[in-house]
């Protein structure tokens, strides 16, 4: 399968199979996500991978969407402000360490799809609560929760705007 290939067979998946995801499968999802490009290749990102059944839980709680618990594993992407601070001060938290985040997530999409597996990028839940659940360190911040697993559902393809509506040539 080839990148635009991946790129327009993924579908945001929120029932998954009572199947488990392998180690070596996981690997190389996370693998992918840590080749993001990101602002001065600082990689201001951790990646909490999660298995355990109540932290699942409680991961799913803090987003009110119980769905997520169903899933194998749960990737909850996380941005290290700190890391982009130094050399980007003000921008660089507020902005490209969530970019790169952001970055290493559709990585994790488009490893998923190769792989035959789903995902859901769900931005939807309490940051606090969250990072309560993952035990997430002073100042990491969670900015995606990633449900991965084999799809138990197909969705079709949700409408995408035409590219004259959304190209401009030079400008405006």
């Amino acid at each position: 399968m080839n990148v635009l290939e991946a790129i327009k067979k993924r579908r945001s998946v929120r029932r998954f199979l009572k199947e488990d995801v392998s180690d070596e499968a996981l690997t190389e999802l996370l693998d992918a996500m840590r080749w993001a490009p990101s602002a001065g290749n600082l990689q201001p990102w951790e990646f909490v991978v999660v298995r355990d059944a109540e932290v699942k839980k409680s991961v799913a709680d803090a987003s009110r969407q119980d769905w997520i618990a169903e899933a194998p594993v749960v990737v909850v992407v996380c941005a290290s402000p700190d890391r982009s601070s130094p050399r980007y001060g003000d921008r660089g938290i507020s902005l490209y360490c969530l970019q790169d985040t952001a970055a290493a997530t559709q990585n994790l999409h488009l490893a998923a799809v190769e792989k035959g597996l789903g995902s859901c990028w769900v931005g939807a839940f309490d940051e606090g609560g969250v990072a309560q659940a993952i035990g997430a360190p002073r100042g990491v911040r969670p900015v995606a929760v990633v449900p991965v697993g084999r799809p138990a559902e197909t969705p079709v393809p949700r409408p995408r705007r035409s590219l004259e509506e959304i190209v401009h040539r030079d400008r405006f």
